[in-house]
């Protein structure tokens, strides 16, 4: 079995991609002594170099990287070696035009950013191969690595190609998955507007059409794109895992930025030997400690509960939004042990010396173009002396409250084109209520809609547009058995093949939620509903109704006006031992804070009412204890209940009874017993 965790690092994993190519010698020596006086434990190497590795076809010169990385084994630091097939050479283009992807209009891309690749071209499959091969021959057995960093952020900026090469793997892809051509005209409901195909020959990729194209066509390139770029990680993999064996293999993830939403993790998250991710804040006017608890959430929940390893996030302002402001004092550490708190084993950043040239310079580093006479600089080593002291919790895992579902084929299907409202959006459905849990101090899981729930007292499914007959059946399950599930409008309605379920909608959760839905009723941009209590209090919902007709389940709060007045808003729906609720139309943070309210007290779970807002709470627990995280994201000073003394780790100071966190700070307490 392949390791799990980085090969001969011992405590957390702390640094940043290194990209010494961009300096000249004469600095390396400098940033090995920076990095030891950081607390720096492991970089990342080589990601962007294949053409100073490979600078012309089959000629090769590791004498720069051989040096490099013998200068950090000599330092004590650890390398994350990168197989640099994220970014050719230019020599390879030039041979090789046609590995440039296509767009669905039939724009060839050019060389000069980076992942510009179709990922179905049998000379780029092969040229990667090669360099991989080369790698893993040469430093398999170097006592500085720790373990293998493939590719770069699969997907981004580029998942699909639709050139003739793709449009023949996609062929083979379709004969694979379906069998016959028969098949995938059932699948796709080609007699719909004519399009039947008489051979799988006849098929292209979806590229651009007069109106809209096909939708199950649609969904299954998006399958075919996915599936494309994960068989060529497996290839650098399994070539790395043959000629280093005993080295972990990873890749970078984006779980939570929708800028990668071209990628299915629940697949990709079985293929890595370790779970990495990338998480950088989306400075939109929305609370940003919400979106990096969510991102942590997922990332551990892709990894299966199981440590997982933040390798890229920024110490202060990134580059490439409109809008970069710089992170406040004390924020770099937060945003870090926050995502330690919720499984990360450790905190690596996008990068250790800011560019001086190219497309990042502006994007924050360890070492800011200021030096070490920097805010950020202080901070940084003052996080590396944290993370040091917090070494004992690895192997520890994120204890969760809930579970909420999440698959990223249904965001692909539910964004495909003509749907009832362009409003509707699943992530933000998704981002509210996690963001309502998260206020009422719950630790999620996400889980895909068909995997084992059985451990969790409460399940939300926030938006789940494409389900399975198998997911219902275990929703089904879930609540005969006592559980308590709490679904929101339109979900269920497709199956896999972005087919409606027979009958009333919503398909395959009908029994389940004891109710169904005659027609949708999606309101204008301008256009809001009021909803009426059991005891004449409101509510208020906007971009979504619906005409629910209950058909074993009770009205909980019904539409005081609009089009659906007099209909169900929220219904509850008792069944076997446990409760479904659903709720038909976008409620606001107060309104979802009232459902999770009830819904928690259907599910048992213990009122946090005491905890202070925006001061999270997260356990970790192991056999070498358990540890209480508090993160106080305000700029007061709070007090978090212990349920036992312990030892604060970052201070050293005993803790009983009421933990102090000063504003802005992070305590971590390894709690007695």
């Amino acid at each position: 079995m392949p390791e799990t965790t980085p090969k001969g690092l011992t405590g957390l994993a702390f640094g940043g991609d290194y990209n010494p190519e961009q300096w000249p010698e004469s600095v390396w020596q400098e940033d090995v002594r920076l990095m030891r006086e950081a607390g720096v434990t492991m970089v990342s190497v080589g990601i962007f170099s294949w053409a100073l590795l490979e600078p012309s076809p089959g000629e090769y010169d590791f004498g720069w990287l051989d040096r490099i990385i013998g200068l950090l084994h000599d330092h004590g630091i650890r390398v994350d070696l990168g197989t640099p097939t994220v970014v050719p050479p230019v020599w390879f283009y030039r041979a090789h035009p046609d590995a440039l992807p296509v767009t669905p209009e039939g724009v060839r891309l050019e060389f000069g950013s980076r992942g510009a690749i179709c990922h179905s071209n049998a000379d780029y499959r092969a040229a990667a191969a090669r360099i991989t091969t080369r790698l893993a021959e040469r430093y398999g057995d170097h006592p500085a690595l720790a373990m293998w960093h493939v590719h770069n952020e699969y997907g981004v900026p580029v998942s699909a190609c639709y050139c003739d090469s793709c449009a023949a793997h996609f062929r083979r892809w379709l004969a694979t998955t379906y069998g016959t051509v028969e098949a995938v005209n059932e699948a796709w409901g080609t007699a719909f507007w004519g399009q039947r195909y008489a051979s799988l020959e006849d098929i292209n990729p979806p590229r651009a059409t007069p109106t809209v194209g096909n939708p199950g066509q649609a969904l299954d390139y998006k399958r075919f794109a996915d599936a494309t770029m994960r068989e060529n990680f497996c290839a650098e993999r399994d070539i790395l895992h043959r000629l280093a064996p005993g080295v972990p293999v990873t890749t970078n993830f984006m779980t939570a930025l929708s800028q990668c939403d071209s990628v299915d993790y629940w697949a990709w998250g079985r293929e890595v030997d370790i779970v990495t991710n990338d998480h950088y804040l989306i400075t939109d006017g929305r609370r940003t400690h919400v979106n990096l608890a969510m991102a942590a959430d997922l990332t551990r929940s892709v990894a299966g509960g199981a440590p997982w390893i933040l390798l890229e996030h920024s110490t202060s302002g990134i580059n490439w939004q409109p809008r970069n402001p710089a992170k406040a004092p004390g924020q770099m550490a937060r945003n870090s042990l926050g995502h330690v708190a919720r499984g990360s084993e450790g905190a690596m950043f996008f990068q250790w010396r800011q560019s001086r040239r190219g497309a990042e310079k502006f994007h924050s580093a360890m070492v800011p173009h200021g030096g070490t006479d920097t805010r950020v600089w202080r901070e940084v080593v003052g996080l590396g002396a944290s993370l040091d002291s917090l070494a004992t919790l690895r192997g520890t895992r994120t204890e969760a409250d809930v579970a909420l579902l999440w698959d990223w084929q249904s965001w692909w299907a539910q964004n495909l084109a003509w749907r009832p409202s362009e409003d509707h959006d699943a992530r933000e459905r998704a981002d509210a209520f996690y963001e309502a849990l998260y206020d009422r101090h719950l630790t999620v899981d996400f889980a895909h809609p068909e995997a084992d729930l059985s451990a969790y007292p409460l399940v939300v499914v926030p938006a789940l547009y494409l389900m399975t007959e198998a997911a219902g059946n275990n929703l089904k399950e879930y609540v005969e058995n006592g559980g308590t599930l709490v679904v929101s409008y339109f979900s269920g309605i497709v199956d896999e093949h972005d087919c409606v379920h027979e009958g009333a909608y919503p398909g395959v959760l009908r029994d389940v939620l004891g109710l169904t839905v005659e027609e949708f009723s999606p309101l204008l941009a301008d256009q809001s509903v009021r909803l009426t209590g059991p005891d004449g209090s409101e509510l208020g919902g906007d971009v979504w109704t619906e005409f629910v007709v209950p058909r074993g389940a009770e009205t909980v709060w019904t539409y005081a006006d609009g089009l659906t007045a007099g209909h169900p808003a929220v219904t509850r729906h008792r069944l076997g031992e446990g409760t479904a609720w659903y709720v038909s139309t976008r409620l606001g943070h107060e309104g979802l804070d009232a459902l999770l309210g009830w819904a928690a007290e259907d599910a048992r779970l213990d009122p946090r009412a005491g905890l202070p807002h925006d001061v999270e709470v997260v356990r970790r627990s192991g056999e070498s204890g358990s540890y209480l995280f508090a993160v106080n994201h305000t700029a007061a000073d709070a007090k978090v209940p212990l349920e036992t003394s312990g030892t604060e780790l970052l201070t050293g100071e005993r803790a009983a009874g009421r933990l102090a966190v000063p504003a802005g700070a992070v305590r971590v307490v390894r709690l007695d017993g």
